[in-house]
């Protein structure tokens, strides 16, 4: 059986069918936020170290297999659906997605409504950009209503496996107009939060895992997806996660954009906490929708990294430099030889040095990423993969890494 397709021009990997023998995923980031994600958007988000610094929640020897990711729900009358196949299942009229270099596209269809979306993560920032584009195919108007979903897992991703009753009361949230915070134990001894926004004015929100799903309720029949109308919870420890909705109408032939950044930021410890004039000021603006007894956080980055990508402009000139910048790391060595194949494999083998040098095989859907971190041996190997293709600067520094911890 036929799964999918290199294309040459493109240069994309075409799976045209979600269920794949197993996942089949991409990577994305370049420098210190990264990403993986399946070919059904599973997978997970993490800035430097998929241990300590891990965004999204992913559980390994899941059933069903891949069950954790960033979805997208949309639901049209009773039929709830997902561009990338996942959690529902829900068969789909269209389905394609195409992993590229440095992202990955979804194009999906079902019952007329046809869902693009693009999953990315930019040069030089620290986030995942999200793009979908809804479209009515149809000849009359349609209600729909657009679900977002990560689950947070902000702490040693290990705990998951150890110390999970720890996280029952570490996770705390805030809600500011479109964007939903996440910070875990901020107060006592972390600097670093991260966020889920959305570019729209949206029309509900969840935060609390249990609140979202209902009880006994797993991801493909979340409780507030099928009933249509979200909970506004507000988590407090347990399990929080991140989930925006928006009431969609589209007529005939009429498209619509939206645009969710999940993003990772770092503060100053001088400059953690919002002040209270201003804490103040937000909550008299019905800006801030959350318990704020313990500090609420100073997001000034945070808003600068969501102007970013507030429009649809914005994140093509973003994806446009990403594609750019792939272009040119590709360009040092390029192979002609008459035969397709052979050239195909030394132009996507060599996409796959510098994600083995970025990665160095610590995350991946066989290593979970709370092992063994960077091996001396086989960072120094990956080094030589990547050294023809990237800055002189950035061998020696990840050098420099491996070195320092080698006592004798």
């Amino acid at each position: 059986m036929k799964f999918g397709f290199f294309d040459d021009e493109k240069r994309e990997y075409a799976i045209t069918t979600p269920q794949t023998p197993y996942p089949w995923i991409n990577y994305l980031g370049s420098e210190k936020f990264f990403s993986l994600i399946s070919n059904t958007a599973g997978g997970y988000a993490f800035y430097t170290d998929a241990r300590l610094r891990r965004l999204t929640r992913y559980r390994y020897n899941n059933i069903p297999l891949d069950n954790n990711g960033r979805y997208f729900f949309i639901k049209d009358g009773d039929t709830v659906w997902n561009p990338g196949w996942q959690p529902t299942q829900t068969p789909l009229d269209k389905y394609e997605c195409r992993h590229g270099f440095g992202y990955t596209k979804f194009a999906s269809e079902k019952n007329g409504i046809a869902a693009n979306v693009l999953y990315m993560v930019p040069v030089h920032e620290n986030a995942e950009v999200e793009m979908i584009t809804l479209k009515n195919n149809g000849s009359a108007k349609k209600d729909i209503s657009l679900v977002s979903f990560v689950e947070w897992c902000l702490y040693n991703a290990s705990d998951d496996c150890q110390n999970f009753q720890r996280n029952f009361s570490t996770g705390e949230v805030e809600i500011e107009g479109s964007v939903i915070y996440h910070k875990t134990e901020y107060r006592e001894r972390r600097n670093h939060f991260t966020f889920y926004s959305c570019n729209q004015k949206i029309d509900g929100f969840d935060t609390d895992r249990e609140s979202f799903l209902g009880l006994y309720n797993n991801l493909g029949q979340a409780k507030t997806v099928v009933e249509g109308k979200s909970g506004n919870s507000v988590a407090d420890g347990w399990s929080p996660i991140a989930s925006h909705r928006l009431n969609v109408s589209l007529n005939a032939g009429e498209e619509k954009t939206f645009i969710f950044v999940l993003g990772y930021i770092e503060n100053e410890d001088s400059k953690k906490f919002l002040s209270e004039s201003d804490k103040e000021a937000a909550l008299k603006a019905g800006l801030l929708r959350t318990n704020t007894a313990s500090g609420v956080i100073n997001k000034e980055k945070a808003y600068e990294l969501q102007k970013k990508f507030d429009t649809k402009e914005k994140v093509q000139k973003a994806f446009d430099d990403l594609r750019a910048f792939w272009d040119e790391t590709l360009s040092h060595f390029t192979l002609k030889s008459g035969d397709e194949k052979l050239d195909r494999m030394a132009i996507w083998n060599q996409y796959q040095c510098v994600v083995t040098y970025n990665f160095a095989r610590s995350a991946s859907y066989f290593e979970s990423g709370i092992g063994r971190g960077l091996g001396f041996r086989d960072t120094s190997q990956d080094m030589l993969g990547a050294a023809h293709q990237l800055p002189a600067s950035r061998i020696r520094e990840r050098l420099y890494d491996v070195a320092a911890t080698q006592f004798e």
